[in-house]
């Protein structure tokens, strides 16, 4: 496969890199800084002209939000004297990276941003390099596993380079709920009203993977295992969600309705990611709280709700011709620097273990539930195509739960039936 010999090609580059310029510095541990040994041993050396095409979302590019793309490939090829990189830049966003970028590998971006739920299509399609090596090594130290997970492939390859992440938490109202209350669902809906988007399985999803289901086996790469909503848990947890319907507290709403209702006074606490913090925080005020998610009750025992987690990560396409200086601006995008940057002029939350350890960004309480979240209790969101077998039927599920349609004497039934769909394309 291209990918692999790809693979096998970037260690053998780095290695004569090594040996044939012995006096160029390895960079430092987050990819961002040279040593002036570097400066000094290349200032007489004329450096190697490189060509490489980046693509990233508008913003990222838009002067109105700092140009944090631009803004770090200028700063990368100013750190990189060996190398003078004449950069084009392109438009793609991450979920549109799995479509376009197959569609002819030679044509796209030798660096693109892309969501790692969409990594077994550019896998498919052999548009990835695989990353080995020193890369590799440095991916494993300096990033979250559950995000390093959900970017392996099911032939134990890794192709990116997390970014920031792309799970879910709670918003809550700190004058209803204490914080010894938001750790248990059955404490808050004592004192206030919780919405959660039951009829959305990234949501409700929780609820089941908290109890011991699988999403194709534990860390989400055996295809054989499929999705497992089956037993004596899936239909416990069924049952419990039909109790937690009824209960006058509890709403049934998506994050967009329920910051809608927040505003209005009808909801003390939601379901939600990073996505509608700064909205929420304008609502409350000081009153702003943010915390993982809580356990619930199942059948006596406290279990934890365990939300899926996934990344917006960088990848380099597997026909670059420039491999090294490709991979190497891909770490350093995704680097400390980088989510740094990212972070001041967009707001997306850093997942670089280094950068989390920052008192600036630790005092941030939405980074802080984030990053306890994908570090605790997330689990990886699989990258396999089947899993879009699953948001259809735990849609139709969610919503005969809300509408009292399941009930204590068909949930084990229906449980069933939600089991065979979310493993089916629903063609015959």
């Amino acid at each position: 496969m291209r990918k692999r010999g790809l693979a096998l090609l970037l260690m053998a580059m780095v290695g004569t890199t090594l040996l044939g310029c012995s006096k160029k510095a390895e960079t430092t541990k987050d990819n961002n800084v040279t040593s002036n040994e570097t400066i000094s041993s290349t200032e007489n050396v004329e450096p190697t002209s490189v060509k490489l095409s980046v693509w990233g979302p508008s913003e990222d590019q838009d002067p109105q939000y700092g140009e944090w793309l631009n803004t770090m490939c200028n700063k990368f090829n100013e750190e990189h004297p060996e190398w003078d990189i004449a950069f084009t830049y392109g438009v793609c966003t991450e979920s549109d990276a799995k479509k376009l970028v197959p569609q002819d590998i030679d044509a796209a971006a030798d660096v693109f941003l892309f969501s790692s739920t969409g990594l077994e299509n550019l896998c498919q399609a052999n548009s990835l390099s695989q990353l080995g090596g020193k890369y590799l090594d440095s991916i494993n130290e300096n990033y979250p596993k559950v995000l390093v997970d959900g970017l392996m492939y099911e032939d134990g390859g890794v192709y990116g380079i997390p970014m920031t992440t792309n799970t879910f938490f709670m918003y809550y109202d700190k004058s209803v709920f204490s914080e010894e209350d938001v750790k248990s669902l059955e404490a808050m809906l004592q004192k206030g009203k919780v919405a959660i988007p039951l009829t959305d399985g990234f949501y409700s999803s929780a609820f089941y993977l908290g109890a011991g289901c699988t999403f194709f086996g534990e860390d989400g790469r055996d295809r054989n295992a499929g999705i497992n909503l089956g037993g004596d848990n899936a239909v416990a947890v069924t049952d419990y969600l039909v109790d937690l319907v009824s209960n006058p507290n509890m709403v049934v709403a998506t994050p967009a309705d329920a910051i809608a209702m927040m505003r209005e006074g009808n909801v003390n606490a939601y379901l939600c990611g990073t996505w509608q913090a700064e909205q929420t925080k304008e609502i409350l005020g000081d009153n702003f709280g943010v915390a993982a998610l809580p356990s619930f009750n199942l059948n006596g025992t406290d279990t934890q709700m365990s939300p899926f987690g996934s990344s917006k990560a960088i990848g380099v396409k597997s026909t670059t011709k420039y491999p090294e200086v490709a991979i190497e601006l891909a770490m350093y995008l995704g680097g400390y620097e980088g989510q740094k940057l990212h972070y001041e002029t967009r707001n997306y939350v850093p997942c670089y273990n280094d950068l989390l350890k920052d008192a600036n960004i630790q005092a941030d309480i939405v980074v802080k539930a984030d990053a306890y979240t994908i570090a605790n209790i997330a689990v990886p969101r699989s990258n396999f195509t089947e899993m879009s077998y699953f948001w259809t039927p735990a849609e139709s599920f969610g919503t005969e739960l809300r509408d009292g349609v399941i009930t204590h004497d068909n949930a084990k039934a229906k449980t069933e039936a939600f089991n065979v769909s979310a493993n089916s394309s629903g063609i015959q």
